[in-house]
């Protein structure tokens, strides 16, 4: 069966202008950003400048109207630069952030918040997880009591990417903790950067993906206007399970992109290096773990693609996708392991791009709902 083809030709041209992008603009900093914990503001307004972010939303926003494909590519070119770091950021706030407010905002909202976020002035983070609920979002504690037009908040995140830069977030909160079922009580509200009481504790220290930051944070009788409540109030939970279709896609698409970057590092190594008198790579073993490793790549690859035509047809991928986030990102883990030890002593040395991959790539199993859960939901979905 021949590859299943999703790239137009105007996909193409915004392939060569983003990757002359990531060439002149990104992948000279990489280092430097990764010891700085940090991507500067700078590149976020440069890339919206550039129309390399929120191209999917309409014009007046700030957008071009573009299809998904243009994030496929845009992940795509940001793992294959070794940006991995800028990738999982400027996932959280294209694909995954900014739709909340486009499909659950007021015309007054959107335009508030959307063209920033387009052009890069804003960033924007999603604030789901707590530290007593991770996947499981009917549990979350953060509380949103309503006093006049206001809603008071009080509560904790952690683990939220772009949580320390973000000029705003979009909360998921309990307006009623009270409510049965308990996914009946959860409400999305904006928070912006800068409203009292919003308090951004501190970076966490992370195993890879350093130039991206992730932050906990508290809200302490956090004052937010009625008026950056996003859709209905007790209506949050189904949109964000709805959308976690397209936040898995995004992830499971970056898994596999990092296991091809991992292997085509890997077998340019492998090439040039000599074992024994002879090229690693022409070692039988090795070669056969090469090519092992690029068939399963081949097939998540194929996997994924048609993945994303189903998606843009609005069709329910969940059971697929679920499937492709826990497999695709355990393949990364794989390719990992053995590109690291294909490359021997050298693959355990942090100035070499594989012990940085290998390092980045550990996120995907645990990110977007882990292993262990996606498999939960797919056995329910099998009636097991």
């Amino acid at each position: 069966m021949m590859a299943v083809q999703i790239f137009l030709e105007e996909h193409e041209i915004f392939r060569r202008s983003l990757r002359s992008f990531l060439e002149k603009e990104v992948k000279p900093h990489l280092d430097e950003w990764r010891k700085n914990r940090q991507v500067p503001r700078e590149i976020w307004r440069k890339m919206g400048e550039q129309g390399f972010i929120g191209y999917w939303l309409v014009e007046k926003y700030g957008g071009a109207g573009a299809d998904f494909v243009y994030s496929v590519v845009l992940i795509e070119e940001l793992h294959r630069s070794g940006a991995w770091g800028l990738g999982a950021a400027v996932g959280v706030h294209n694909d995954i952030t900014m739709p909340y407010i486009d499909i659950l905002g007021t015309e007054e909202q959107k335009m508030r918040w959307l063209p920033k976020c387009c052009s890069g002035e804003f960033i924007s983070a999603i604030g789901m997880t707590e530290p007593g609920a991770g996947s499981d979002l009917q549990a979350i504690r953060t509380v949103a009591v309503r006093d006049g037009d206001d809603y008071i908040i009080n509560g904790q995140k952690t683990f939220i990417t772009n949580g320390y830069y973000c000029d705003l977030i979009v909360l998921a909160v309990k307006t009623d903790p009270r409510a049965q079922p308990p996914y009946k009580g959860v409400s999305l509200i904006v928070v912006e950067n800068g409203t009292p009481g919003f308090i951004k504790s501190r970076k966490l220290e992370k195993m890879g993906l350093h130039s991206s930051d992730t932050a906990e944070l508290f809200f302490e009788d956090c004052r937010v206007p009625v008026t950056n409540l996003l859709g209905r109030e007790g209506d949050g939970f189904v949109p964000m399970m709805r959308n976690l279709q397209q936040e898995r896609l995004v992830s499971c698409l970056g898994a596999v992109l990092s296991a091809e970057r991992m292997l085509e590092i890997t077998i340019e190594y492998c090439k040039t290096r000599t074992v024994f008198g002879k090229p690693v790579s022409r070692h039988q073993h090795n070669a056969f773990k090469l090519v092992e490793m690029a068939t399963e790549i081949e097939m998540a690859k194929d996997f994924s693609y048609h993945m994303v035509l189903d998606h843009m047809e609005k069709k329910d991928i969940t059971k697929k996708v679920s499937m492709a986030k826990w497999y695709n990102a355990e393949l990364a883990n794989r390719v990992a392991y053995q590109c690291v030890q294909l490359h021997g002593g050298y693959g355990y040395m942090d100035e070499y791009e594989i012990c940085r991959d290998a390092l980045d790539a550990r996120m995907g199993s645990i990110a977007a709902g882990t292993t262990e859960v996606m498999k939960t939901i797919i056995a329910r979905m099998m009636g097991l």
